[in-house]
């Protein structure tokens, strides 16, 4: 048994994908625990994620409402990066605006569900599509900070989703895509001006992701209203937990939940 506050999974990439999740200094091996019980109870408590303060309510994901209102990471051209000034020096934290958004973007075409497109800086490569729970992807642009990358995204959003139905990856219900042709077919439908932005890079990763068994139906638990969560855990996509009775998971929505593991 091992308790703490809950973060992300990290991810390596890999054949299939390594997860591990830290609890108060102590590291789960999650591929392991496939085919074992495991129960999760929520103790409770909930800390902000960037400032430690004990919360009652988490906003975002983990933070308390001061920090949700004012921390960079929450700031509106996050969901919006078309409204990013980073570049332009301004923003909530210019100092970090520099660090995070006037850096080297991709714009990527990713199948989780159907076929979607994202933007991500190039040190989340392939972590953001494995988060996303994606089982294939390919970079269509590079940019050099968040705006563009924006711009993009929004002039391909009348034409592709911008969001995974999370209820068709977990059960492996996946659009079967050209990536090769899509992207050819996404460079047409910029404006003249970005399509200069566009990669040459044909490459497509595949990702695979650890499980025993799909599931055919999906039940999301939230532990403010079911404090304890029992289950023989199954499979591991994007951040759910995947468990035999059908009930999932997302560790990241319960980042700074304080839970205890017993297995």
């Amino acid at each position: 048994m091992i308790e703490g506050n809950l973060h992300k999974m990290n991810t390596e990439f890999g054949s299939p994908i390594k997860y591990s999740l830290h609890l108060s200094g102590d590291e789960l091996n999650m591929n392991k625990l496939l085919g074992q019980k495991l129960r999760i109870e929520f103790q409770g408590r909930i800390n902000c994620v960037a400032c430690g303060r004990a919360t009652k309510k988490a906003f975002g994901q983990g933070f308390c409402y001061p920090c949700f209102a004012n921390a960079p990471e929450n700031a509106e051209c996050i969901v919006r990066p078309e409204l990013c000034e980073g570049h332009l020096g301004k923003g909530r934290d210019p100092e970090w605006e520099l660090k995070y958004h006037v850096q080297p973007h991709f714009v990527y075409l990713a199948v989780s569900s159907g076929l979607k497109v994202g933007i991500t800086r190039a040190t989340q490569i392939p972590y953001r599509w494995i988060d996303q729970g994606a089982s294939s992807a390919i970079i269509l642009a590079e940019v050099p900070y968040r705006r563009l990358s924006g711009d993009i995204e929004v002039a391909l959003k009348a034409h592709y989703a911008d969001k995974t139905n999370w209820q068709r990856m977990l059960k492996n219900e996946i659009l079967d895509a050209d990536l090769t042709e899509k992207k050819a077919e996404a460079k047409q439908l910029l404006p003249i001006e970005l399509q200069q932005y566009v990669t040459y890079d044909a490459q497509i990763w595949n990702l695979e992701f650890p499980s025993l068994d799909t599931p055919a139906k999906v039940k999301s638990i939230r532990l403010e209203k079911q404090a304890e969560l029992e289950g023989v855990l199954t499979g591991i996509k994007g951040q759910y937990l995947i468990f035999d009775n059908q009930h999932v998971i997302n560790v990241r929505n319960h980042a700074g939940y304080f839970v205890r593991f017993s297995f």
